[in-house]
């Protein structure tokens, strides 16, 4: 955005018509604010002709009608920044309206942190805020000292030295900011990221007394962070102050030399007066951006962050909606790297499922069986090859169409504050039946039942007020909430008793004869027994895929000693 000096992306993105819109509407603000501007000379003018005409003249009329011609700009003025403010909030809104549900589903998808809706709410705030009208009223600095020098070349003289200096002012204070309040806020940022991850895993760090180190290293980032804030906080402090003084002095040096112009009888006491409230209108917005010039960088950094991050998005491209998909799941020659990493962590990877098909995968940690999961539900893309369902690449689907036709329990479950039902229904409209029969089918109706207030019960943020096995039945009963086609469990009984076992197990046989398309990854052989193939990966390649039947006995010999082990062994076993 040219208002901060920075390059704006070049592609018609949703970030550049969100500031071209911006932009349009300062336009408008910096239109309201010539007639402000002219406006506000409406006391210097008064001042003038009360001191030169009515004291001289005493004429009571003329004082009256000066007085309801003031009074009558005045309103005019005060409803101009009426309109002018109300111009600034509504563009924030809009701004808001344009940008903040695309950044809060960009940082949900690419599993960045909060900093980015932060960095939004910082460039709004200073957009609608005083320091963007003291940018656009500072262009008029020039017109009023050009007007103090119509009142007298010396008077002028005084104003155009106080200008320069206060630009001066402005520009040292720029340069004497920048560096610190930038790496300032890198590393309060840094340090939010890592409270953040802190805290999802505070079970963790509180049980094994890791607070006090974790507390240590986030200290040390964020006290360099506000100290480099703080220097940068000081020096701008240093240099308001020292230009709050300039103006003060230059207000006195223009009375001192006004009045030595009207002791020489070269100009009018009014003169005097009016030059010394011109002056001072005419400098105040510099003063005031030189004030707020920290909050300027500030949204110039955080815009700069926001282009980085979105910028470059453009709008996904309009697509024709699919018709239900059935759950036939190809991967052809798929190989893939988590996000934003080089490693590819699964290679080569081709396998056809059919509707109605169930596919147990297993194999050493680390094999590349997550990354596997995350492909097939469409999460990530490959960087390789394709993974088509019922014949159309998966990654062309509308996520809010394909979305509600799978199912999808990852290692970490995460449930969302909310009502039990609110998060099995995936927070769209909570049809009570759908959701009591998912939560059957996933062996949690009893267990939800047995909570405060049952499907109503309010979950705390991460589920924090919910054991293990609550949140994993939740979850499962999230997966099967509308019986999509295609069902991809990531160890679905990792935190379930052996009750809980046999209900996946009955929900799994339930889903394949309604012709639903699963894919359960686990270590345990008991679960994988009710699958109708199974696939073992190692290295992010397939080792071997066959019927159950066939390949299960390769993995059970030595699975429980050596896992690793038991993979080779079925490397050296026939390959699908």
């Amino acid at each position: 955005m040219a208002f901060f000096g920075l390059e704006q992306p070049q592609l018609e993105t949703p970030m550049r018509r969100a500031m071209d819109a911006a932009r349009a509407t300062l336009r408008k603000v910096a239109f309201f604010s010539c007639f402000i501007n002219l406006l506000m000379l409406i006391s210097s003018i008064y001042m003038l002709q009360v001191y030169d005409r009515v004291l001289a003249s005493r004429s009571g009329h003329t004082l009256l009608y000066l007085t309801l011609f003031a009074g009558g700009c005045l309103v005019t003025l005060a409803l101009l920044e009426i309109v002018r403010s109300r111009l600034l909030v509504r563009m924030g809104a809009r701004f808001d309206a344009q940008l903040s549900e695309r950044v809060f589903s960009r940082t949900l998808a690419h599993g960045r942190s909060g900093q980015s809706l932060r960095d939004l709410d910082q460039l709004r705030t200073f957009l609608t805020g005083p320091q963007t009208l003291s940018l656009l009223d500072a262009p008029w600095t020039p017109i009023y000292v050009a007007l103090v020098y119509l009142l007298h070349p010396w008077l002028g003289h005084v104003a155009l030295l106080g200008g320069v200096v206060l630009l001066g002012l402005g520009f040292w204070n720029e340069r004497y900011t920048k560096v610190p309040l930038a790496e300032a806020g890198k590393q309060i940022a840094t340090g939010t990221q890592f409270a953040e991850i802190s805290a999802r895993n505070a079970e963790a760090v509180m049980a094994m007394g890791m607070l006090p180190g974790l507390t240590g290293l986030w200290r040390k980032r964020h006290s360099l962070g506000i100290g480099l804030q703080g220097m940068a906080s000081d020096r701008a402090g240093n240099v308001a102050a020292i230009a709050k003084a300039v103006r003060l002095f230059l207000q006195i040096a223009i009375l001192g030399v006004g009045a030595w112009l009207v002791i020489r009888q070269e100009t009018t006491g009014g003169v005097m007066i009016a030059a010394s409230i011109i002056m001072g209108r005419g400098l105040a917005p510099v003063e005031a951006s030189i004030g707020g010039w920290r909050g300027f960088l500030v949204a110039r950094e955080a815009y700069q962050r926001l282009v980085k991050a979105f910028g470059a998005e453009l709008d996904p491209p309009e697509s024709m909606s699919l018709p239900k998909p059935l759950g036939a799941l190809v991967f052809d020659n798929v190989s893939a790297a988590p996000p934003n990493g080089r490693k590819l962590t699964v290679q080569n990877l081709s396998f056809a499922l059919e509707p109605g098909t169930c596919l147990g995968i297993t194999g050493p940690s680390a094999a590349g069986k997550t990354t596997l999961a995350r492909l097939a539900v469409g999460v990530w893309r490959p960087s390789a090859g394709v993974v088509r369902l019922d014949g159309a690449n998966i990654a062309d689907w509308r996520r809010e169409d394909v979305g509600p036709h799978i199912g999808y329990l990852p290692q970490d479950i995460e449930l969302f504050p909310g009502t039990v039902a609110e998060n099995i229904a995936r927070f769209g409209e909570v049809d009570p039946q759908k959701v009591v029969e998912a939560a059957q089918l996933a062996g949690a109706h009893q267990v939800i039942l047995e909570l405060p207030q049952g499907y109503d019960s309010v979950i705390g943020p991460g589920g924090t007020n919910l054991s293990g096995g609550q949140r994993q039945r939740i979850g499962l009963a999230r997966a099967f909430f509308g019986k999509p086609a295609l069902v991809v469990l990531d160890e679905p009984t990792s935190n379930l008793d052996a009750e809980g076992e046999a209900s996946v197990r009955q929900a799994m046989d339930e889903l394949r004869t309604q012709g639903r398309t699963l894919i359960v990854i686990a270590h345990r052989p008991a679960l994988l027994g009710g699958t109708d193939q199974l696939m073992v990966v190692v290295h992010g390649q397939i080792a071997n895929l066959g019927p159950t039947s066939e390949v299960m006995p390769l993995i059970t010999r030595r699975v429980v000693a050596r896992p690793e082990q038991a993979a080779q062994d079925v490397i050296g076993g026939s390959n699908g």
